[in-house]
């Protein structure tokens, strides 16, 4: 996957900072999701709450909205787990498929 492909033609961030931005998705899958479920054009995460962690994910998700206006993210914070669901249209299903193929590497 790290050929970027499945990138959308109508995400508008640089093509010479997508893989950082990727790095930045692939750091936060590895280091804090405890669970996913994938229901139709939807992925749904939890993820390991700590530290400043809910600030990090918005912070993520703002810069991915302002580039990659296709997504919805909705954040439900907990105590213990940030519940994170990502949602898009059908045209860009492709892309949670890829998250959900990111998020099973090592």
């Amino acid at each position: 996957m790290g050929d970027l492909v499945w990138v959308p033609q109508s995400c508008t961030l640089p093509t010479e900072e997508r893989p950082l931005r990727v790095a930045e998705w692939d750091t936060l899958l590895a280091e804090r999701m405890t669970s996913l479920s994938r229901p139709a054009l939807r992925l749904s995460l939890s993820l390991a709450a700590g530290p400043d962690v809910e600030e990090a994910v918005r912070d993520l998700l703002e810069r991915e909205s302002g580039c990659c206006s296709f997504f919805a993210f909705t954040v439900s914070p907990g105590e213990d787990v940030i519940g994170l669901d990502i949602e898009v249209g059908p045209e860009h299903e492709s892309v949670l498929d890829a998250l959900v193929a990111r998020a099973a590497l090592p």
